[in-house]
């Protein structure tokens, strides 16, 4: 796309509105759009570059400030220009007409600077404190993967709603519509689209056919495996992609709670409910883990799935911003709301019963960490190895204990999951 002046005008304005990452980028970015009246094709050009920076955020900073190369201090028009001539496959002599004199030969020298020689937090584009928790785990050719993997765009992944379709109908049915997409390679139920279609128009959306979700997330689905006539509570629903998913395979029966502490979220899920033609989910809001709801249900429940809310650096292919809007104090204080969380959900479980703990976090203390622990206080529950209870599902998928996904090994969202069952009667708390 052809960059004008008035073109680059609303880049930088949008910048200027996004980079103090007051709200999350997305949600800015939809409001600027409303306020600006912004055309289609600049609508593209303003997403992919504010979310470019942010994913280069680090690298561009650098590039910005670095004495050897610029004098000028890091703003949001120099961030567009060094992101366009860097990443965005734009040469200078492109940009030339809305260059300033000395901005041609500084981006010249953006273009050759060597990443090799650079710290590995502007290599991998993940901030220090990241890093150090990472390094707690992982060496640092490691994070360097884990980090390059994730200054790319994320897949666009669909799921069967398998009340209504199979994967090869709607495959096909895609097709018919000029949507390129193939089967993922993991979850039974997913399809991976080529590009960015819009397919919130389709008739197979419409119809309730499928929902977008990623292929990382559906996996945990099978590893929650409810069975038709089961008692089943999604502790943390948000907008019920993992509900749906479940109440498909439970084939509309049993009973499916669908909690969560935000009405908007629930009411995201109404629409979603139904497309889908399902009847045995009941959307309820909670104030809190502990709501008298839970107490009412404890010692009756079959499967019981914790998506609990955490840091999302799983998740920087969508959501880059994240990784600059969260810090250690916040981890921190995530770490104790799903430690409470998990006993909380834990006391619906009868003996037999199946508990899912997931996050979209790559961290040691958001995940493993807050599995030991409540393994360690709750005797009464055992680890069911995650690589087997993907191979109950006829998955094939090398896991250890826990279900580990980085976007590096298996093109998904960074996921971990373990799965624990309840051994032993509640008294024996």
């Amino acid at each position: 796309m052809l960059i004008t002046e008035y073109r680059l005008d609303l880049v930088v304005q949008a910048l200027r509105t996004i980079l103090p990452l007051e709200h999350p980028a997305d949600t800015s970015l939809r409001y600027f759009f409303q306020a600006e009246r912004v055309g289609s094709n600049e609508r593209a050009l303003i997403a992919e570059t504010v979310f470019g920076v942010l994913r280069h955020r680090l690298f561009l900073e650098h590039a910005c400030t670095t004495p050897a190369i610029a004098t000028n201090k890091t703003t949001p028009r120099r961030m567009a220009l060094a992101f366009w001539v860097r990443f965005g496959g734009y040469n200078v002599r492109e940009l030339a007409p809305v260059l300033k004199a000395t901005e041609a030969e500084w981006l010249g020298q953006v273009k050759g600077i060597k990443l090799d020689d650079l710290p590995l937090s502007i290599q991998a584009e993940l901030p220090d404190w990241i890093i150090e928790k990472l390094r707690a785990q992982r060496g640092d050719h490691e994070i360097l993967a884990l980090g390059q993997s994730m200054q790319a765009s994320a897949t666009l992944d669909l799921r069967v709603n398998s009340l209504k379709a199979n994967r090869d109908e709607l495959l096909q049915g895609l097709s018919a519509e000029g949507v390129q997409a193939v089967a993922t390679p993991y979850s039974p139920l997913g399809i991976r689209v080529t590009g960015k279609p819009a397919l919130n128009k389709s008739p197979l959306f419409l119809g309730g056919r499928f929902e977008v979700q990623d292929e990382g997330s559906q996996l945990l689905g099978f590893m929650l495996a409810p069975k038709r006539n089961d008692m089943v509570v999604d502790f943390c629903a948000g907008a019920g992609g993992k509900t749906l998913m479940l109440g498909a395979m439970m084939n509309s029966q049993g009973r499916l709670y669908a909690w969560d502490v935000s009405e908007k979220r629930l009411a995201n899920l109404k629409p979603r409910l139904a497309r889908s033609g399902l009847s045995n989910v009941q959307p309820q809001l909670i104030a809190h883990e502990n709501d008298s709801k839970i107490k009412r249900l404890a010692g009756k429940i079959d499967r019981v799935l914790v998506d609990a809310p955490c840091s999302g650096l799983g998740t920087l292919r969508r959501n880059p911003d994240l990784k600059f809007r969260q810090s250690a104090q916040s981890v921190a204080e995530l770490t104790q709301k799903q430690a409470s969380i998990l006993a909380s959900a834990s006391k619906l479980l009868k003996v037999g019963g199946r508990l899912v703990y997931a996050t979209c976090s790559l961290l040691h203390e958001e995940n493993q960490a807050i599995v030991e622990n409540f393994l360690a206080q709750h005797p009464e529950f055992t680890l069911l190895p995650a690589g087997e209870a993907l191979t109950q599902q006829k998955i094939s998928l090398e896991m250890g204990d826990y279900l580990q996904l980085l976007p590096q090994q298996h093109n998904t969202d960074g996921f971990f999951a373990a799965v624990m069952v309840r051994k032993a009667d509640i008294s024996a708390e």
